[in-house]
């Protein structure tokens, strides 16, 4: 496998329909811990909080957890130098999309603008009974569970939950990105959720060039990735950006 940064630089420099896929990666240097892992979330939270069916049976329970790892803890990161890069790539018409597994809404908050999120956002609520949309902090989550004050339904969060399927308009969208973009950029990702992890394979198959921005080898690294760049995401597309900018 080919390591030539210079040559990255080249092909994105040159790319026409650029796309980034990311995963939990690119937030872990915002204080944002991976779900999986010895130190990921699920070593100390229980996830049937997250479990559709456990959540409408035992609300209260589930909103417990929610408020403590989405709004608590979640709710006090802010996004780093590398959603900041992707946003700026963005704005200069090297950047196409983002489609990410996140929910965190930090690609948003960098200024990302077209953001496919695969997985939802917690920093939306919604009833399911009438369709509303809440901000949570518009709420006082301190009284769990929160509930929509037209029909007194409890409100979930608008991120996908076990048992969810994937929202239609952000899996429709991002497999015909996938299919339509030239160069990938795949970003702290381990490609072991599905059916998101598809993606850069649909990217693959369809001829684009998969550049791969990890600390760690991923499933993707020996069998879909062309450019492998093990480093933190922010350090990496810090210098590429700026490389980038000399190249233009």
């Amino acid at each position: 496998m080919k390591k030539d940064f210079q040559k990255v630089v080249d092909i994105i420099s040159n790319s026409k329909s650029m796309i980034a896929f990311t995963g939990a990666g690119i937030s872990v240097e915002s204080g944002i811990p991976p779900f999986r892992g010895s130190d990921g979330l699920w070593s100390k939270y229980d996830p049937k909080c997250l479990d559709l069916d456990y959540f409408h049976l035992h609300p209260q329970e589930s909103w417990r957890a929610i408020k403590s790892i989405f709004y608590d803890f979640f709710g006090k990161a802010t996004y780093n130098t590398a959603h900041k890069v992707l946003a700026d790539l963005e704005a200069e018409g090297i950047l196409k999309a983002v489609i990410t597994q996140n929910i965190d809404n930090l690609h948003q908050q960098a200024g990302s603008k077209n953001v496919f999120e695969f997985h939802g956002n917690s920093q939306r609520l919604i009833c399911n009974t009438c369709g509303e949309i809440y901000l949570p902090d518009a709420l006082d989550l301190n009284q769990l569970p929160p509930l929509c004050v037209h029909d007194k339904t409890v409100l979930k969060p608008d991120f996908v939950f076990f048992g969810e399927g994937i929202p239609e308009v952000a899996y429709r969208k991002s497999l015909q990105a996938a299919r339509d973009t030239d160069v990938i950029m795949v970003i702290g990702t381990t490609g072991e959720v599905m059916p998101a992890a598809m993606i850069p394979s649909e990217a693959k198959r369809n001829g684009a060039v998969v550049i791969e921005i990890n600390t760690e080898k991923s499933n993707y690294t020996d069998g879909v990735t062309d450019y492998f760049l093990q480093e933190k995401a922010s350090e990496i597309l810090e210098e590429l950006n700026v490389k980038i900018k000399k190249f233009s």
